[in-house]
């Protein structure tokens, strides 16, 4: 099973910037779907975006669209996320997920998953 770890998360402003990355250890990345979720305190785990095992296909949640940016770097093995236009509503905590197949929206399709990182946007 993939291991993945992510890193980037931090406190920042209402419209400034974040990049979130997602390292993963193991040979086969490159054949693995990625995914970014959120949670935040108090809700419910929410899909962001993910990205197809060749970076040719992605998918966004409508509340993140136009202002975020999920890609990959297989001979990196790592997925980022670039995060513009941050609001306060986008404090979470940020898991990225891996999984043997097409990119899915559903939590339940992932086999791996990070510990997550913690984004904060202050107003």
């Amino acid at each position: 099973q993939v291991q993945l770890v992510e890193s980037g998360g931090g406190l920042v402003q209402a419209g400034g910037s974040l990049r979130l990355s997602c390292a993963a250890s193991g040979r086969t990345f490159s054949v693995y779907a990625m995914g970014w979720f959120r949670q935040a305190p108090g809700k419910e785990r929410e899909f962001v975006a993910a990205i197809s095992w060749s970076g040719g296909n992605t998918y966004y949640a409508d509340s993140v669209k136009g202002r975020f940016t999920i890609s990959r770097d297989n001979a990196k093995k790592t997925v980022y996320l670039q995060m513009n236009s941050l609001k306060p509503e986008d404090t979470a905590v940020y898991y990225c997920a891996a999984r043997s197949g097409p990119y899915s929206s559903r939590w339940s399709d992932y086999g791996s998953w990070g510990q997550g990182t913690q984004v904060t946007v202050s107003s």
